[in-house]
């Protein structure tokens, strides 16, 4: 745990060098100068602000949305407002003063708070810093995210958090600091200090500005598709820090009890001890587990009879997957007959320190860890585990047959949501309001792998839903395109169309119409080679549900 936090405290550091940081960092800079309220204390009341509003929003920002009722992109608002308020502050001298007095009167309530010492205005930047900084996350807070949006936070949770926003917070306090030291020291800068105060100011209100149009999100899709491999070392230092899965020859954890259990009575592995086990993490909407779903049912009608038990551990990403119902009939529409148990409050998940869906962790007949694999493929490698194992426990007759032949995926594009706590590449100019409907628009040309709205939507934390007539595009690159749908009550049509033309259909497009009549995945397109691409859905009712893009 200690070498977890130390990592979480390194990685935080490196942080200031994500490319989702990068538009931010002119308000950091605004910050090193100010009216009357600038002062030493300043570049600490930011840091201050910064840790507790980073941790907090990290770990309750799912709670306070469900208990207040004010959706996050409204609290997002209200930073920008917090930001754009104060670099009005430093542009025009009128509003200044009335800034001052108030601070000043604030003072008064703060220990050893002076007039001059800028704590509470650099708190209160801070703060704003800390919940406009909380979507640039990485790996490092996966776990601690997945916690809390199951509502469960512990103190090792706390502790990450606390690190990582610490590691962070280190860069901005010498960017602040240092800024200021170069002002109160350079002649030359002493004698402007008021247009340079004006130009931050100005700085910070178009930077407010940008924010609450989305324009670095814009820069930061930008960025990355101009510099593909910006920020891909940090990603994997990051991942550095993450728990391990269980190890290979470690006593493999208990399945949780309480889930569902389908095509089986409830099932230990004590019970089990002395057959071959494996133990699936997988969700139904995941087009990377449903491409391995049929090896493992392949290998549970081959070894079965010979001491082979497959568990699937169905662990939601999404609200409607944990419906008993939806995925009973997943697993019939699946043709799925092995045991599967569900996980809604991934208990097991976290017993197995996983990340990862699909994830197979291959137990031997004492009941340890024997091998493992996370994401689609190796099959024939794990087939070979399984037979080795049935064998090692001392089963006769176990066939060295294997033929698990794999069809390629090609799926350059990443898989998007387009759910506002975790949109991403979005080009729509308009600002993301949740739960209300707002017109978007879409450019004529987008750039590669980013998508836009048309039309009334209504986009809420998890999914977002098209006002009959609406319209998304999607600049795409692979061969095959996926989308999460659900429908609440009637069925709802879909127009599909690529490149303008009713053309390259999906498997659950009929004359180039999908009909959403379940809450599942549907397959959109299947292009005959790979390619980049410009997806266009016309949506022909109201209230269908859409959740995420995958690509192969």
């Amino acid at each position: 745990m200690i070498l977890i936090v130390l990592f979480a405290f390194i990685a935080g550091i490196v942080t200031i060098l994500s490319p989702c940081i990068l538009p931010i960092l002119p308000i950091v800079l605004s910050s090193t100068v100010g009216g009357q309220n600038t002062g030493k204390s300043r570049p600490y009341g930011v840091v201050l602000g910064f840790i507790l509003s980073f941790s907090f929003f990290t770990l309750f920002l799912s709670t306070v949305v469900k208990a207040t009722g004010i959706s996050s992109n409204s609290l997002r608002g209200l930073s920008i407002v917090i930001i754009a308020f104060f670099g009005l502050s430093l542009i025009i001298p009128q509003f200044q003063l009335l800034v001052d007095r108030l601070f000043t009167k604030l003072s008064r309530f703060t220990p050893r708070e002076t007039p001059k010492s800028g704590f509470i205005p650099g708190l209160l930047i801070g703060f704003s810093l800390g919940l406009l900084w909380t979507p640039c996350v990485g790996p490092i807070l996966a776990s601690v995210i997945s916690l809390a949006l199951s509502g469960t936070i512990t103190a090792n949770a706390v502790l990450i958090t606390f690190a990582y926003s610490l590691g962070t917070a280190i860069p901005l306090f010498f960017i602040i600091n240092g800024g200021q030291n170069i002002l109160k020291k350079t002649p030359w800068l002493i004698k402007r200090t008021g247009f340079i105060q004006k130009t931050f100011g100005v700085i910070m209100v178009l930077t407010a500005i940008g924010i609450y149009a989305n324009v670095d999100r814009t820069f930061q899709t930008y960025v990355l598709t101009t510099f593909p491999q910006y920020g891909s070392g940090l990603t994997q230092f990051e991942k550095l820090a993450l728990p391990s899965p269980i190890a290979s020859f470690s006593k493999a954890p208990s399945i949780i009890p309480g889930g569902e259990w389908f095509n089986t009575k409830p099932l230990t592995l004590a019970e089990l001890k002395g057959k071959v086990v494996i133990v699936d993490f997988w969700t139904y909407t995941c087009i990377n587990c449903q491409r391995t779903l049929p090896y493992l049912q392949s290998w549970w009608s081959k070894y079965k009879d010979k001491g082979l038990v497959v568990i699937g551990v169905h662990s939601p990403e999404f609200e409607f997957e944990k419906d008993a119902n939806n995925l009973s009939k997943a697993i019939k529409d699946f043709g799925l007959t092995y045991p599967i148990v569900q996980d809604n409050d991934f208990s097991t998940w976290r017993a197995y320190n996983n990340q990862y869906w699909p994830a197979k962790y291959i137990i031997d007949s004492n009941g340890n860890i024997r091998f493992t694999h996370f994401g689609e493929g190796n099959y024939d490698e794990t087939e070979k585990d399984i037979q080795d194992l049935l064998k090692e426990s001392g089963v006769q007759n176990v066939s060295s047959k294997i033929n698990n032949p794999v069809s390629q995926t090609y799926g350059l594009t990443p898989e998007t949501y387009v759910g506002a706590s975790r949109i991403a590449h979005f080009s729509s100019p308009e600002s993301i309001q949740n739960n209300s409907y707002v017109n978007y628009t879409s450019a004529n040309s987008l750039q590669n792998d980013t998508f836009a709205f048309s039309g009334k939507w209504n986009i809420t934390d998890e999914y977002a839903i098209p006002q009959k007539g609406s319209v998304l595009n999607f600049n795409f690159n692979a061969k095959e395109v996926y989308l999460v749908m659900k429908v609440p009550n009637h069925p709802s049509k879909v127009k599909v169309f690529v490149d303008g033309k009713a053309q390259y259909f999906g498997m659950d497009v009929i004359n180039g119409t999908i009909i959403v009549d379940s809450d599942r995945l549907y397959k959109l397109v299947l292009l005959p080679t790979p390619g980049r691409h410009m997806l266009k859905l016309e949506f022909q009712d109201t209230d269908v549900q859409l959740f995420a893009f995958t690509f192969g």
